[in-house]
This record gives structure tokens, sequence and C-alpha cells, in this order.
């Protein structure tokens, strides 16, 4: 039979059960064994993943039952067997409703009904991996293709994101917000909504020109758009609440939150909205120190505690990262323009401050074909 290649874990203090089920599974199983509770949550630290632990029910300083629930917290996705030489119904009954286990086996037990609960478990374990793993997969993907159609169609409202990430990230950190992924893809995807705002009209915002009622009207729908595209894909539900929130004024959510601790999404949406006029501020020329006093000024705009934690960044833009003049093809995903990357007849590709992808590159093979764009480019690497 062709041995299984997850790892299992058995934890018992008698050396010679140890011992006995190593010979009778070893052909089958990955099996490795502790000899006490600490040793066995040292080895998942040390050595792990292991797909299932199995433990005796009756050790000494560590039963079996804090041990599995140790197991259950640190270590969520390995299946837990409890294995006891004593008909210890209330163990069995307290150890099943804690979620603690997956089966309670009693000893002896036959190398038939162990082998097969092993095969039980590991596909369980498996299901369960498999199933995040793809999800996440998915996740990844469905992130990437939002922000490349993003840059393909609007590079200035792609750049914005990538530039606000690791601001919006340093804040999240610094309030001790989780998962911080959410925040940070909420950055990245922030902008997705402009897909439906003229080019011109985001030219006007980011020029600090006044809108028409109508303009106005559009770019402030964008939100709604992100997220009702961001919402489709699963696990996003509290980013495309952050992104739909996104212009909403600090003194709004304070209305409606009688709370001490603000909703989470809702901190989210506010650190989108600091992030994002920060960022205006430094495309304007404004310093760092001069951008956040602005925003200081600005009454009820945005959340105190955000802006003490912009406060403490440094300025955000790339001056300490190598600057290199690179002709296109030397271009690799991954750099940042340094310089707006413009086609031979003045028109803006590529903003300063946008990663260079797949597509990206695309597109500037497309302007070299028909138009020609100016060399050298500048980029940070």
């Amino acid at each position: 039979m062709k041995m299984n290649p997850e790892k299992v874990l058995f934890v018992d203090d008698e050396i010679a059960i140890l011992e006995g089920m190593t010979r009778q599974l070893r052909k089958t199983f990955r099996v490795e064994t502790a000899s006490s509770g600490a040793e066995g949550l040292s080895m998942l630290k040390e050595r792990g993943p292991y797909a299932v632990v199995v433990s005796d029910f009756r050790m000494p300083e560590m039963d079996g039952i804090s041990f599995l629930s140790t197991v259950k917290r640190s270590y969520p996705d390995t299946v837990r067997i409890m294995l006891s030489g004593h008909a210890d119904l209330e163990a069995a009954i307290d150890a099943v409703n804690n979620g603690q286990i997956f089966r309670f086996l009693t000893k002896p037990c036959s190398n038939n009904a162990l082998a097969t609960t092993l095969t039980l478990a590991i596909r369980h374990y498996q299901l369960v991996v498999g199933e995040r793993e793809l999800l996440n997969k998915t996740l990844k993907g469905s992130i990437s293709m939002l922000s490349e159609l993003l840059s393909l169609t609007n590079s200035r409202a792609f750049s914005r994101g990538y530039r606000i990430k690791k601001v919006v990230s340093d804040i999240a950190q610094g309030l001790n917000l989780r998962p911080l992924w959410q925040y940070e893809v909420a950055a990245l995807v922030c902008q997705v909504g402009c897909i439906a705002v003229p080019t011109d009209i985001l030219k006007k915002v980011f020029l600090n020109e006044e809108l028409t009622p109508n303009e106005q009207r559009l770019f402030d729908d964008h939100p709604r758009v992100g997220a009702h595209l961001i919402g489709k894909i699963p696990r996003l539900e509290n980013v495309a609440e952050m992104v739909e929130n996104q212009l909403l004024r600090f003194d709004e959510f304070v209305e409606s939150s009688k709370q001490k601790d603000v909703d989470r999404t809702a901190i989210g949406a506010q650190i989108l909205k600091a992030a994002l006029d920060y960022d205006l501020q430094l495309i304007k020329g404004t310093t760092h120190a001069e951008a956040v006093r602005n925003l200081y000024n600005a009454e009820g705009l945005y959340n105190p505690k955000i802006l003490e934690g912009l406060e403490t960044l440094q300025d955000h833009q790339d001056i300490d990262r190598e600057v290199m003049d690179v002709y296109f093809d030397d271009l690799v995903p991954g750099m940042i323009a340094a310089d707006n990357i413009v086609a031979s007849n003045g028109t803006l590709v590529i903003e300063k401050g946008q990663e260079i992808t797949w597509p990206a590159l695309q597109g500037l093979q497309n302007f070299i074909s028909h138009i020609g764009i100016r060399e050298p480019i500048r980029v940070w690497h």
C-alpha cells in the first residue's frame, strides 16, 4: 500500500504504546511521536504542519483534553483524535461538544479501526486545506484581474490604489486592526469603480479643479460601483463595505455609531478617505507635514486617531529607492514608474508611482507600435 504523504503525530506518555503504533502504521502513514503534551506542542511548532494528532486521554501534567484544546486554538486545521484506555464517557462527550476532537477511540484499538480513522481524518484535513487554498488563489486572481483591468482603463486611478496601500497598511497595523489583508486589499481596489468615471473628470479631480454638478455626481458614484463589483468576490464583503463608504465624512460615522469601538469596516473606510486625500495633497506637491496639517484643519472630515497614525508615518514617496533610466526593452513587471511615462505626442500612458504590470507593458508596446514613447524611462527598482 502506498504511504500517505501527510504526517500524523501520536502523543502518549507510554513509550511502549508509541513504539507499537509506529510499527503498526509506518508502512502506510508518516508517523511521528511525542511522549508528553509539552513535547507534542513543541513538535507542532518546529516540525509541523501535521494533518492529524492522536493523543492519549490520561497523561501527567497536561491531559489529552487540555493538549487538544491548545492544538485546536493554535493549529485549527490539524484534525484531532483522542485515544484512551479508559472508557470515560463523560470526557468523550466533553471533548466532542467543545469541538476538540474528530473521533474518540478506546484502547485497545484494532489496526484496521485506527487505520480507517486516520484515513478519514487525513481526507478531512486535505479537503479543508485544499478548499482554502483554492479560495485564496481564486481571491488573489480576482483582485489581480480587477487591478489590472483598472490599470488598462485608467492608469491614474490604478496608481492611486497602489500608492496608498502602504499608508493604509501602516495605519491599520498601528491601530492593531485584523485581518490586515482586508485593509491592504481595500486600498488596492478602492478605485475600481473609477472604471465608470470619464478620464477627463478624474483628471480634474487630481488637478483640484472644480467639477460641474453632473461631474461631481458621476465621481461620487464610483465607490458604489466599486463595491458592487468587489462584493461579488467571496470573502470580500467587508472590503466592499469599506470601499463603498470611502467618501463619507468622519462625523457621518460618529452620528450613526454610539459605540466606543467603531465597527472595523467603518474604520477601514475612514482610513481610505484619509489616505486618498493625503495622496491628493502629495500629488499637488505638498510636503508630508503640510499634508497632515491640512487634514487636521478640515474639521469633521477625518478620524483623529487615523490622523495621529498618519502623522507618525514618514513621507511615503519612494525617495530611498534606487532610480534607474531604462529603455522599453529593459522594463520588467514589478518596477515602479519614477516619473510619468508619456507617449511621443504627450499622452500620459503610465502615471508616476504606478507598478509596471504585464498588461501595462502590453499597453506601452501598443503605443510604441503606433505613436512611440519618450525614452529613457525613469523607474524605481
